[in-house]
Order: C-alpha cells, then sequence, then structure tokens
C-alpha cells in the first residue's frame, strides 16, 4: 500500500511516499481504508520537531484526523463492521501510524460512524477541531459537561478567528446547542464564512472596536469566549467576560506566553481553560466524541464553502505540500485524497 512517511523531523521535503505492508488489526482493533486525512496544525508543527532535524527511533506516518470504510476487524471487536463508513481521530497521537496512507489501524473506539447523509470530507475535517471545540465550550464551571440541543440555550459565546477550522467547529457545536454566537474575524471574506457557519453577530476585529460591538450584542457580557489568540485579545476578553465566565485556550505557537491582567481577572472570577485535546481527561474526550456523533446526525456540523469552510485538496504524494498550506494559514479545512471512495 501507498504511505507517506518521515524518518526524522524537519521541513515539509521529510515527507516521503512509499510502499508499506498492508496491516491487520488486532484484538479489538480494527482496519480502515483511508478515503481522505485531514490536515491540522498540529501535524505540520510534530513533523517540523524543533529547530535542530533530529531523527526518530522509527518511520512515522503523520496526520490525525481522517475518514474512511472499515475493511477488517480484529478479534473481539462487536462494532464498527466491515464495510462501515467511518471518522477518525487522534491517530497518529502515541503512534508512529497516522491516516496519511491507504489502510491505517486503530483502536475500535476510534473508528466512530460516519452518518449516511455525511462526505468523507466532514468526517476528515473533524476530528482535533470538533473534539477542541467541544471541550472549550464545556469548561464552564456549571457545565455542561456534554453539548446536546438546548444545554447552551440562554447563554451567549465569543468564538475568536470564526473562520478557522476550530472556530468553524465552535459557531456550528455552540448553535446547536442553543447558545447566542458572537464572532471575531480579520475580514470581509471570513466575515462572509463565519455568517455561512451561523455566527449570529459578526466583528472585523480590525476595523471595528472589539469590546463595544460585542457589548452592543450582549450587554450583559459573554458567558464563554473560545480563543485562538490569547495573547492579543487577553485584555478584551476579559472586559467583555461576565463574572465567572471562562476564556478557553487552545492555540499557541512556540514559546509564546501570557500575560493575564490579575486584578481584573480576580475581581470576575474568571477561569482559564488551556486545552490540548490529545491529553484531556478520558471522560471529558468521550463526551466530546459522543457530542460529536450526535451533532453530526442532526446535520450540524457541515464543511464545504457553502456551510463556511473551504476545503483545499491534495493528493497523497502532494501531502508536503498540504502540510506547507496549512503552516501558511490556508483558510478553510485542507485534506487529502488517499483512496477512491469505493
Amino acid at each position: 500500500m501507498k504511505a507517506i512517511v518521515y524518518e526524522e523531523t524537519g521541513s515539509s521535503s521529510v515527507l516521503k511516499l512509499q510502499d508499506k505492508p498492508v496491516p491487520h488489526p488486532g484484538a479489538g482493533e480494527v482496519r480502515v481504508r483511508v478515503v481522505v486525512s485531514g490536515v491540522n496544525p498540529t501535524d505540520w508543527k510534530s513533523r517540523a520537531g524543533g529547530r535542530v532535524s533530529t531523527a526518530l527511533e522509527a518511520p512515522k506516518v503523520p496526520n490525525q484526523d481522517g475518514a474512511g470504510v472499515v475493511d477488517e476487524i480484529g478479534p473481539g471487536v462487536k462494532e464498527p463492521s466491515v464495510g462501515d463508513r467511518v471518522w477518525l481521530w487522534d491517530v497518529a497521537w502515541g503512534t508512529n501510524e497516522g491516516t496519511a496512507q491507504e489502510h491505517v489501524v486503530v483502536p475500535a473506539a476510534k473508528a466512530v460512524a460516519l452518518p449516511g447523509t455525511e462526505s468523507f470530507d466532514t468526517g476528515a475535517s473533524i476530528g482535533i477541531p470538533a473534539l477542541t471545540a467541544h471541550r472549550a465550550l464545556t469548561s464552564n464551571e456549571d457545565g455542561p459537561a456534554r453539548l446536546a440541543p438546548g444545554t447552551l440555550a440562554g447563554r451567549t459565546v465569543l468564538v475568536t478567528g470564526g473562520a478557522g477550522a476550530v472556530g468553524h467547529a465552535a459557531i456550528q457545536l455552540a448553535i446547536w446547542a442553543g447558545a447566542t454566537v458572537i464572532t471575531t474575524v480579520s475580514g470581509e471574506r471570513k466575515a462572509e464564512l463565519a455568517r455561512l457557519a451561523g455566527a449570529h453577530t459578526v466583528i472585523n476585529y480590525r476595523t471595528d472596536d472589539v469590546v463595544t460591538a460585542v457589548r452592543r450584542s450582549a450587554p450583559d457580557g459573554v458567558d464563554t469566549i473560545v480563543d485562538v489568540n490569547a495573547p492579543a485579545n487577553i485584555e478584551s476578553d476579559v472586559r467583555v467576560l461576565k463574572p465567572s465566565g471562562t476564556i478557553a485556550i487552545y492555540a499557541a505557537n512556540p514559546g509564546e506566553s501570557l500575560t493575564v491582567p490579575v486584578r481584573e481577572s480576580m475581581t470576575k472570577n474568571v477561569r482559564y481553560q488551556f486545552i490540548l485535546t490529545y491529553t484531556v481527561t478520558e471522560e471529558h474526550k468521550q463526551h466530546a466524541v459522543a457530542a460529536v456523533s450526535e451533532a453530526l446526525k442532526d446535520g450540524a456540523l457541515r464543511v464545504g464553502k457553502e456551510h463556511g469552510l473551504p476545503l483545499t485538496r491534495f493528493p497523497l504524494e502532494a501531502t508536503a505540500a498540504a502540510h506547507d498550506a496549512v503552516e501558511q494559514g490556508t483558510v478553510g479545512k485542507v485534506l487529502i485524497d488517499v483512496a477512491p471512495p469505493s
């Protein structure tokens, strides 16, 4: 089978197309024929490593997210079944086998049913972004632990960077759960994408005063902030947050620090929740997977330009270019076509 492999960290040039033996699942595992692989910032950052190239102990296949069809199951697996369409999450975390290959073996729990109404593109786009967004939206002290229709009714959520993959998922999940959603973007093109995702209020932070604009839509403040750039936004975040509200922070550049306005945060009893989806508790992860699955069934998580998340595609052999596209900030979601759907 064809696979993208790297044997040392470094630039995207370390990614090579190779032939590998087709693997077989063990107990509790399934093999998935990957149709589409999704690329996230953590994929290229993991591949890049530090400033100095480092040889790996074993060859590694990149990419955490993907979607495909189960084509073999191991002993003891009751579901999914052979022929089931599935979406995949955290595939490469703690292993050397990611989704940038024609077949991948994963624990059965990491192959989740993909509704027949949804595309493989959707399945490959939701893993890290939607699971991260779910944790951010459930990080308030008074819950909910798992999103469902109505669980955020009466609450207002501010999503910074609403045109990004996590921001897009946060908008859609929050609306599905009944929240009022405000988002910030950097220009009109991204504003239109945020509107297509369903945001109720869209603010251009380059031309509008964010605090004034948020207070106009939410005079009492917002309950939760899902923040893509806390170092730049922290002062305005604290000003527009309700007392006992939560600022959920899920992104950072290497070596980046955050200076917190301590007195203002104390006065409001602000909660700061830092998030890396790979290392959340098992309970948080299972709540997220279950809620995302329900949102998928309800048609609440949609991708594509018409839904506010443009798709940029590459063939498997151009995985290096796909990684570069994500590193360079391509708007929307970058996908890799690994194999035909059937």
